[in-house]
């Protein structure tokens, strides 16, 4: 599921975040990696210069792999084009498993000095995104493993569950906790003869969803039977995408795994748009798992 892993690069040591954790992944999984920078219209002048960087990189990573004991494949890839559209159809060509970049801020999505390209990836690339936040501590050397906690977001939907399978192989690898997480709401908004309006639940209905909640994400769970992942399920009330970010922030959790959906970009789920909630205003890595159709 992890065989080739892509690193978009733009010279900045922002973009350069993302590099511990594709060595990391890299290594525990034995992936192939690409390192790819891109080249753009009017600014050939510089291509040889973002060669040099780009194998010079190339170079350094498959060193500090090297001296963890292992051997891994890093290829410099330099393209020419429009930084977006270069990378997306370089990915599909290659046949990536999995693209890690960075983030900055509580704006969401980076933009780099090649563009919003992390952006356009993020929305219109089918394989999996390891976004990696600027604000989010950096990952150090000497951590045996790479994300100690998972906090997995459901709402019972397929289209929620896509994120499992690859948590699943993550944890193959990696002795995780592993949180699967659920939030009921307090009501639901109903179309009614004056429009449309917020119902709220009643406290024997909450009481109810909650135990329907907690047998549903003890199934997800068994799942998890045969890897390294401790499993344990949270099932909270309130607003969705504040209790997600809220939980995160207050255990310390280094990763959250999600869907997206289409290419229309983030998917608003049936507990409301949550993913664009916590790209935009958590603290957390990210790793974006789209839903087909």
């Amino acid at each position: 599921m992890f065989k080739r892993i892509l690193v978009p690069l733009d010279g900045s040591n922002l973009s350069e975040l993302a590099l511990p954790y594709a060595e990391k992944l890299a290594g525990t999984f034995n992936s192939e990696v690409d390192l790819v920078e891109v080249c753009e219209p009017g600014e050939r002048q510089h291509r040889h210069m973002l060669q040099l960087y780009v194998e010079k990189t190339a170079e350094m990573m498959r060193n500090h792999i090297k001296e963890a004991g292992l051997t891994v494949k890093v290829e410099p890839v330099v393209l020419d084009g429009k930084p977006a559209k270069k990378i997306i159809d370089y990915a599909k060509k290659s046949d990536a498993s999995l693209i890690i970049m960075a983030t900055h801020g509580r704006s969401g999505i980076l933009f780099w000095t090649m563009g919003s390209v992390a952006n356009k990836i993020s929305h219109e690339i089918s394989m999996p995104v390891l976004l990696i936040r600027a604000k989010a501590p950096v990952l150090k050397e000497d951590e045996s493993v790479i994300f100690s906690k998972i906090l997995v977001p459901l709402d019972g939907s397929t289209t929620g569950e896509v994120a499992l399978p690859h948590v699943i192989e993550l944890t193959k690898k990696l002795a995780s906790d592993v949180i699967l997480f659920q939030v009921i709401t307090s009501g639901q908004h109903v179309h009614t003869v004056g429009g449309l309006d917020y119902v709220r639940f009643t406290e024997q209905q909450v009481e109810s969803m909650k135990v329907n909640a907690k047998k549903y994400l003890e199934g997800v769970g068994k799942g998890f039977a045969g890897t390294r992942a401790t499993v344990r399920s949270e099932v909270k009330f309130g607003n969705s995408a504040a209790e997600i970010i809220k939980f995160a922030d207050e255990t310390a959790v280094p990763l959250v795994a999600m869907a997206t959906h289409g290419h229309s970009g983030i998917e608003r789920w049936t507990f409301g748009s949550v993913t664009h909630k916590i790209l935009h205003g958590g603290n957390t890595h990210v790793l974006l798992v789209r839903a087909r159709g």
